[in-house]
């Protein structure tokens, strides 16, 4: 195993590590910015205003890891100034976990989550805001038709957004449930043919999404539920001419082990997932079977041309708790997430892709 990275912020460090069947690398950027605050699974997205990038963070999970330590907080940063600027609070008066964000035209759109309560019950959210820069204004939206939390969404065609699968109160569900950013509604999609699955990641390209891992229900013991990592991915193609309709292909296991909350992005015709980790655990970073979870520092990619998983090295911090990858010009960001020990992370990491 290779040893922790002493992490120095603003200089760039070059580490190559190369697969003997890769075609490509991640390379090791390092620690680009500091939050104001630690947050572990925050619905991150970015956009770009005026020519300047932003990214962006919405609610997540303070340093406590408990369930008083859920936050509302919102924050952008501005790459071009190296700011941040507190932005006003989730609205709802509930703060969320494994809520999901994504950046579709001038706006960021945040979808469900779940709260928990003081006697530890959770409860999974349909409430859909749009964030809005230019007024710095939240909009509350039509909710989720069965609310999710720990899903993924995927943007396409410039106004649809797909929320694949994910976790509802007590089961995870296959359901594809599609928002229309244009209309304010919703629809059904090709089902997710997979084991149903929550804390899973993916990205598209074009009009082909990957979705890959995340955890099941495996079955039962002394009336307590199973968790398991699905090392599982499939490919689903969107028909243009018909949205809702998606075809569906197994792309089987990837290199390595499965995990869970790992972060994800299409781009240069691949989807790429970093990080993760392979037990999966409550939001404290404790696993279901009572071990504590270690983040993955393994970064890996689905090249659609070639039609093959790619091992590309690694990135240059291992975390986990991840709700997005963000790019930015060559640039790979995680925002916040997991460190080695569980340990609540303020750090904003970047990496390249070298092919």
């Amino acid at each position: 195993m290779k040893s922790p990275m002493k992490l120095i912020p603003n200089l760039l460090i070059l580490c190559l590590f190369l697969s003997p069947w890769s075609g490509a690398t991640a390379q090791d950027n390092g620690v680009m910015a500091h939050m104001p605050e630690p947050l572990t699974n925050n619905a991150v997205a970015s956009l770009v205003i005026a020519g300047q990038p932003y990214l962006y963070s919405f609610s997540g999970l303070g340093p406590g890891k408990t369930f008083a330590d859920i936050s509302s907080a919102a924050y952008d940063y501005n790459l071009a100034t190296k700011s941040w600027r507190r932005l006003p609070d989730v609205p709802g008066g509930k703060n969320r976990l494994a809520s999901i964000a994504v950046g579709l035209g001038s706006r960021i759109y945040i979808f469900g989550g779940y709260t928990v309560s003081s006697d530890g019950g959770e409860i999974s959210t349909p409430e859909v805001y749009t964030y809005d820069p230019a007024n710095n204004e939240y909009e509350f939206l039509a909710p989720i038709p069965v609310a999710v939390d720990d899903t993924v969404a995927i943007p396409f065609a410039d106004h649809l957004i797909y929320l694949i699968s994910g976790w509802h109160d007590d089961g995870n569900v296959d359901l594809v449930q599609i928002y229309d950013v244009t209309t304010n509604s919703w629809s059904i999609g090709t089902p997710f043919p997979g084991m149903p699955v929550f804390g899973h990641a993916g990205g598209i390209i074009e009009n082909c999404m990957v979705i890959a891992d995340g955890v099941g229900v495996l079955g039962e013991k002394n009336g307590r539920r199973i968790f398991g990592i699905i090392n599982d991915v499939w490919k689903g193609c969107i028909d243009p001419d018909d949205p809702t309709k998606i075809t569906w292909v197994s792309l089987g296991k990837h290199p390595g082990a499965g995990r869970y909350r790992m972060a994800a992005v299409g781009a240069k015709n691949q989807v790429i997932f970093a990080g993760g980790s392979d037990n999966p655990y409550n939001f404290n970073g404790i696993g279901y079977n009572g071990e504590p979870s270690e983040p993955s520092d393994e970064v890996f990619a689905f090249e659609f041309e070639a039609g093959i998983f790619r091992e590309l090295g690694t990135k240059p911090l291992a975390t986990m708790d991840h709700r997005g990858l963000l790019k930015i010009g060559d640039r790979y960001i995680t925002l916040g997430g997991m460190t080695r020990g569980q340990v609540v992370s303020d750090l904003v990491i970047a990496f390249t892709i070298l092919n």
